[in-house]
């Protein structure tokens, strides 16, 4: 009886080790304060100079750039050019330093420095793409 005891207690103390440290495992995640990986957000472009869709720049992404990583041109064209361009606290508008990038339709690394329309963005800066041809394209800005 006395072994059959000290076994229950083992395997009790070894079972309440275990459900601790699973529950630990389980919180570490969620303590953790450390930003997600860029965020990709979909948006139609404004016309040359112009505003389209405007979007935030994500406060929680560990991305400072905004990056273009997909491009359609909705005319007959197979490519256009395209710009960042960011709201000032006045409320008015200004291209990003890279200006108007060639893009041909299709993927883009976010890798590739030839496709970053914005650098530096700060978090929650509204922003927006304007492309050469006119407006109604399709990109994603992954920032």
């Amino acid at each position: 009886m006395l072994k059959r005891s000290r076994i229950n207690r083992t395997l009790t103390a070894g079972a309440l080790a275990f459900v601790t440290a699973a529950t630990g495992v389980a919180l570490a995640p969620v303590a953790s304060a450390a930003p997600q990986a860029c965020v990709g957000s979909s948006l139609t472009t404004g016309a040359y100079e112009g505003v389209g869709t405007i979007r935030n720049k994500s406060a929680s992404s560990s991305c400072g750039d905004l990056n273009l990583t997909y491009s359609y041109n909705s005319t007959t064209a197979i490519y256009d050019f395209y710009a960042g361009r960011l709201r000032r606290s006045s409320g008015t508008w200004f291209t990003c330093s890279a200006g108007y990038v060639y893009a041909e339709d299709g993927y883009h690394s976010i890798n590739d420095d030839d496709y970053w329309l914005c650098t530096d963005v700060g978090d929650n800066t509204p922003f927006t793409v304007a492309s050469w041809s006119g407006s109604g394209d399709t990109v994603t800005i992954t920032h």
